[in-house]
C-alpha cells in the first residue's frame, strides 16, 4: 500500500508504546510485494468519494445470476431455498459459538445431533462428527485416522482425486512419516491395476474421489475390496448432492467417507467458508476427530443433548486428542441442516436427477461441435472433461465466451499440465436448456 506521511502523534505515541519506531518497522516480517502494492486510491478524498470509488470497483465483478456458468471444478452453484436464508439468519443461531453448557445450549446441540444424524443417513455410515472445516481438511483428518488405526505408514491416493485435498492432505502429514504414493488413472478412471499391485501389508488406507476430480464414476467398491484384502481402510471422497442417485459409501464398503457439504445450502462465495463432512464406522467411532454431539435423557427421563467423546486438545484428555481440530462449521452446518430437512430424500434424488439429466443433454449438445469431443468414455454425473482439438486452448475459448456472458468449463492444464487442451464443464439445476442451447450457440461462433 501507498501511506501518506505520518504527522499524527498519536499515531506515533502507540508505535512507541509497543516498541516500534515506524509502521514499517511493525510489519517487516511481512513479504515487501505484499505490503507494497498500491491501491490507486488518489490521496484527499473524503469518506464519501472514497465510498464511491470503492463501489463503482466492487461493480466490475460478475455474479453468477448474471452469467451462465459451467464452472464446478469442487466448488458448485445451486439453488439455495429462501427458508434457509430466512430461518438460518434469525438471531438465536446468530450469537451462540461454543455450547460448553449443555444447560445453556440445547437448542444448538440438538441442531448438531440432527446434523450428524442426516450426514449418516446421506452417506450410509455409522456415525458422523459435528463438521470440520472443509472437504479437503476432512481428507486429511481421515488419513491421520486410517494411519493411527493400522499402525502402518503408507498411504495410496487416486491421482483423480481433487488437487486441492491432495495438497492438504499433503501438508498434513509433514512430520508425520508417513508415505504417500499416487495411483495413476487410465481414461479418466483410477487403474485398479496399478492399485492392486501398489497394495501391500503396509499400506494403512487408500483414497478415492466419487465422481473423480474428471467428473468420472470411480469404480468404489472394487476399490474398497482391494483395500480391504491387505488389512487397509478405504475412504471414500464424495459429492453430496450426487447421493440423490448414485450409491452413498456404506453401501460399497467405505470405512470413512468424506465430502465437501458447502453444497447443501450454502452458496458459492469468494473466500468463503466450506463444510467438512465426516463420517464413519462404529468401529472407529472413539478415532473420529472433532466433536461429536450426543442424545441422553436426564435425571426426569427428559430428552437432552451434550457434547461427547472429546478427546480434544483443549481439554484435560488432551493428551489422547484425536486431532487438533476443536470447533465445528457452525452456521454451514445449520444450513445444511435446513436444506436437507427441505428437500428429504425425494427432493435429495430429484434435485440430483435434475443435475444428471441437464448435464448429459449439455454434454452430447456440446459434442455436436467438430472441434469438441468428450475426452473420456465414462459414466459421469454432472460434471464431464472436454478436449478440444489442437490449436484450440481453454483459456482462449473462455475468453471469447464471456464476451457472449457465458463462463465456460475449467481449464485443466493448472492442476495436469499434460491436459492442456481439456477443460472441466459442469451443469447443475441452475442451468436451463435454453441457457445450454445459447451456450452452444456462443461456442459455434468461437470456433468460427
Amino acid at each position: 500500500m501507498d501511506y501518506a506521511p505520518n504527522t499524527d502523534q498519536q499515531l506515533k505515541d502507540m508505535l512507541r508504546t509497543i516498541g516500534v519506531g515506524s509502521f514499517e518497522e511493525l510489519i517487516h516480517a511481512v513479504p515487501g510485494d505484499v505490503h507494497q502494492r498500491s491501491l490507486h486510491v488518489p490521496h484527499g478524498l473524503s469518506e464519501a468519494q472514497v465510498l464511491e470509488l470503492t463501489e463503482s470497483l466492487a461493480a466490475r465483478n460478475i455474479a453468477l445470476p448474471q452469467v451462465t456458468s459451467f464452472l464446478g471444478a469442487g466448488q458448485y452453484h445451486h439453488l439455495v431455498p429462501t427458508a434457509v436464508d430466512a430461518l438460518s439468519s434469525r438471531g438465536e443461531w446468530l450469537t451462540p459459538y461454543t455450547p460448553y453448557q449443555a444447560e445453556a445450549s440445547q437448542g444448538s446441540l440438538q441442531a448438531i445431533y440432527e446434523f450428524q444424524t442426516m450426514v449418516c443417513e446421506l452417506l450410509g455410515m455409522d456415525v458422523a462428527n459435528a463438521s470440520l472445516y472443509d472437504g479437503a481438511s476432512a481428507v486429511g483428518e481421515a488419513a491421520v485416522v486410517a494411519l493411527r488405526a493400522t499402525g502402518r505408514n503408507r498411504l495410496l491416493v487416486a491421482e483423480a482425486l481433487h488437487p486441492h485435498a491432495r495438497q492438504v492432505l499433503s501438508t498434513y502429514l509433514q512430520g508425520a512419516g508417513a508415505i504417500l504414493q499416487e495411483i495413476p488413472t487410465v481414461n479418466g478412471l483410477t487403474d485398479l491395476e496399478a492399485l492392486a499391485k501398489a497394495l501391500k501389508d503396509d499400506v494403512a488406507g487408500v483414497f478415492l474421489q466419487h465422481p473423480n476430480v474428471f467428473g468420472c464414476l470411480e469404480p468404489m467398491a472394487q476399490a474398497a475390496d482391494l483395500a480391504h484384502r491387505v488389512g487397509a481402510l478405504f475412504a471414500a471422497s464424495v459429492y453430496p448432492i450426487s447421493l440423490g442417485v448414485l450409491q452413498p459409501p456404506g453401501a460399497y464398503g467405505a470405512d470413512i467417507a468424506v465430502a465437501e457439504g458447502r453444497c447443501l445450502g450454502t452458496p458459492v462465495a469468494y473466500g468463503g467458508p466450506g463444510l467438512g463432512l465426516f463420517a464413519t464406522t462404529q468401529a472407529l467411532l472413539r478415532r473420529m476427530p472433532g466433536r461429536l454431539a450426543g442424545c441422553t435423557v436426564d435425571q426426569r427421563g427428559q430428552r437432552g443433548y451434550t457434547l461427547t467423546l472429546q478427546t480434544r486438545e483443549q481439554h484435560i484428555r488432551r493428551e489422547k486428542a484425536t486431532s487438533n481440530i476443536c470447533t465445528n462449521e457452525g452456521l454451514i452446518a445449520l444450513r445444511a441442516t435446513m436444506f436437507m430437512s427441505l428437500l428429504g430424500p425425494q427432493g435429495l434424488r430429484e434435485l440430483s436427477e435434475a443435475n444428471l439429466s441437464k448435464a448429459h443433454y449439455a454434454a452430447s449438445h456440446l459434442q455436436e461441435l467438430p472441434w469438441v469431443r468428450l475426452a473420456f468414455d465414462q459414466p459421469f454425473f454432472n460434471e464431464f472433461t472436454l478436449r478440444y482439438e489442437a490449436g484450440i486452448t481453454p483459456e482462449a475459448v473462455n475468453r471469447a465466451l464471456l464476451k457472449a456472458g457465458v463462463l465456460g468449463g475449467y481449464g485443466l492444464k493448472t492442476w495436469y499440465p499434460l491436459l492442456d487442451q481439456h477443460a472441466l464443464w459442469c451443469v447443475t439445476e441452475t442451468l436451463s436448456r435454453e441457457r445450454i442451447d445459447a451456450a452452444c450457440e456462443a461456442l459455434k461462433k468461437v470456433r468460427a
